[in-house]
């Protein structure tokens, strides 16, 4: 059989620029950009998606592969899919922030230990908190909501369409203080908790000096915090699907998916 070089063209550009904006988000977005598990893999799977959704979206308007035009489009596509997965990576760091913030008051954050997606030493309590983002995250089918989010935005905002006005970047970049202020809400009640306990102490030592009571509010203070902690997962649920429903407003803005 033979074929025309620009139908070749034609099906690498259709197959290159979606794949492009794929394998951006599942380079960046939670449980699949984790280190454990290897490229090849991931590529393979962003490959096959790309060649099913390819029967079913608009061809590219590409004709020359080999041109500064393509690059760019290249370039536009691997970031907007990154700017998606990082936005979602950041829901996940709310919560390792949150179980930070804890530790380091409840005099828990001596306990360390390697996070296996990120590569570095986090507090207990962080990846604790980790765990269980990641799990609701699997639970609510985040992952099958990205998937048809970014198969959407192929239709909704195609290649050569254009490209983000300057609010929705700086919403990109917004959204990492949203992170923080979510963090101190989530760990808002335990701080309250931790500081009137030390205050108690504080008066205790103040009124009574021979007790000593810091050699024992240590303890006393790591005892606490788990009680505070365990306490406190009951609210942790609310606290990840609102969390989550912003993060998906977000995305669904900048993909221009939302109805």
């Amino acid at each position: 059989m033979d074929f025309a070089l620009n139908t070749i063209n034609q099906f690498l550009a259709d197959l290159l620029l979606p794949f492009m904006r794929i394998s951006g988000m599942f380079g960046a977005m939670i449980g699949i950009s984790a280190k454990t598990i290897p490229p090849p893999v991931r590529a393979l799977f962003t490959f096959v998606l790309t060649l099913m959704i390819m029967p079913v979206i608009d061809p590219v308007p590409v004709k020359d592969l080999v041109n500064v035009g393509t690059f760019v489009l290249v370039v536009q596509q691997l970031i907007i899919g990154i700017a998606i997965g990082f936005i979602s990576t950041m829901v996940l760091n709310t919560f390792v922030l949150a179980g930070q913030v804890v530790a380091m008051q409840t005099g828990l954050g001596f306990a360390s230990i390697v996070d296996p997606v990120n590569g570095i030493n986090v507090p207990a309590v962080g990846q604790f908190y980790l765990i269980l983002a990641t799990l609701l995250f699997w639970a609510f089918d985040g992952h099958l909501t990205m998937i048809r989010m970014i198969v959407a935005s192929l239709d909704a905002f195609p290649v050569a369409s254009g490209w983000w006005t300057p609010d929705q970047l700086r919403s990109i970049a917004e959204w990492g203080a949203w992170m923080f202020v979510s963090a101190l809400t989530i760990s808002l009640a335990p701080i309250v908790s931790l500081l009137i306990i030390n205050l108690a102490f504080g008066v205790m030592t103040k009124a009574a000096p021979q007790l000593n009571i810091f050699t024992i509010g240590f303890s006393i203070a790591q005892i606490t915090g788990l009680i505070i902690i365990l306490v406190n997962l009951s609210n942790f649920t609310d606290h990840f699907e609102m969390q989550w429903e912003r993060a998906q407003l977000l995305m669904c803005n900048l993909l221009r998916v939302c109805t």
